[in-house]
């Protein structure tokens, strides 16, 4: 084996391509998130302002979390980085959002036992 180094110019575009299609994996996973809450009923708001922006930020991103209004459960979902918005549901929307989430989860999941495991049976010692 060498112990050649590889040119700094190749590592560096390496690391940005892994880094691209990470932050490509997110925005996916993002957006996926954000047509499940619209489906489920919550109401998206872009942060049109600066100021708004900065409170978005400031809220926990990509996962619904409950608040406080008075005296009401909200559930928020945040998402400075992809959307620049807020998705914001009653308890009926977060309760329609876990099960739409549940069903698309059972599907995957029967999706990847119909895979025909008697091609692969040889030489997996199951």
């Amino acid at each position: 084996m060498s112990n050649k180094k590889l040119p700094l110019p190749f590592t560096a575009l390496i690391f940005a391509l892994t880094l691209v299609g990470c932050t490509a994996i997110e925005k996916g996973d993002a957006s996926d998130t954000e047509q499940l809450l619209s489906a489920a009923g919550f109401q998206m708001k872009l942060a049109n302002t600066p100021e708004q922006l900065a409170h978005v930020q400031t809220l926990t991103q990509r996962k619904v979390v409950p608040h406080d209004q008075d005296g009401n459960t909200r559930y928020v979902y945040a998402d400075a980085e992809f959307c620049g918005c807020v998705y914001a549901g009653d308890q009926a929307a977060y309760q329609r959002y876990q099960e739409t989430a549940v069903e698309q989860n059972i599907a995957e999941m029967n999706e990847d036992a119909a895979m025909n495991w008697g091609m692969w049976d040889a030489g997996w010692g199951w």
